[in-house]
């Protein structure tokens, strides 16, 4: 029964680390599309996000199975719980990441972010790679530390994004455009809050508090 318990977790965490990886090139490839106005990139971003979207079901049904058939108890129930919160959060960034392609889709042929904007954006998406991989490794290692290795990463996130808005009430753009570029600036700002929410739920996963 133990034999079976373990090897349905693997097979559960296998799932959400794909998961993960979906989410993480949804963002790269959604950047892309926004900073070179390519919408074929955008439509295929947005298209995949029902992938990622079946996936968490997946795991939710597997996740509820293990629940039914090997009655799992203390420790066992918070890594089953944890698991529900971490594909939670990972669907809610590819959707995040989905929005920056749909941004980019529907300004195409335009460029959506103005030169002197771009280096703030690929900053913000290096920052959510990165912390997708965290977290992902997080996921994978069962590293309890990472909340605090990704709550730092999220400052640097927050700091970028005030410097968006900083530059926005000085650089002449359209009020359309302001607004969407806030927009996008809060996009990459919540998918860097659901990985450090993922690190989050390794830790209570493992059963550490603080």
């Amino acid at each position: 029964m133990r034999t079976t318990f373990h090897q349905e977790l693997e097979s559960i965490d296998g799932k959400l680390i794909g998961m993960t990886q979906l989410v993480q090139s949804a963002m790269g490839r959604a950047t892309t599309a926004l900073l070179e106005a390519d919408r074929t990139t955008a439509g295929e971003v947005i298209d995949d996000d029902a992938t990622i979207d079946a996936l968490r079901r997946e795991i939710d049904e597997h996740v509820l199975r293990v629940l039914a058939t090997q009655q799992p108890v203390a420790g066992d129930l918070r890594v089953l719980v944890a698991g529900l919160r971490i594909d939670r959060d990972l669907e809610r960034m590819g959707d995040l990441a989905r929005h920056i392609a749909e941004v980019a889709a529907e300004d195409f042929p335009h460029v959506a972010v103005p030169v002197k904007l771009r280096g703030i954006v690929h900053s913000m998406n290096r920052v959510a790679l990165r912390m997708a991989e965290q977290a992902k490794e997080a996921i994978g290692y069962r590293d309890k530390n990472s909340a605090a290795e990704l709550d730092r990463e999220d400052d640097e996130m927050d700091s970028l994004q005030a410097a968006l808005y900083r530059e926005l009430l000085t650089t002449d753009v359209p009020v359309h455009t302001a607004l969407e570029l806030a927009l996008l600036g809060r996009y990459y700002e919540r998918y860097a809050d659901h990985a450090v929410s993922v690190a989050e739920s390794v830790r209570f996963e493992t059963g550490a508090t603080a």
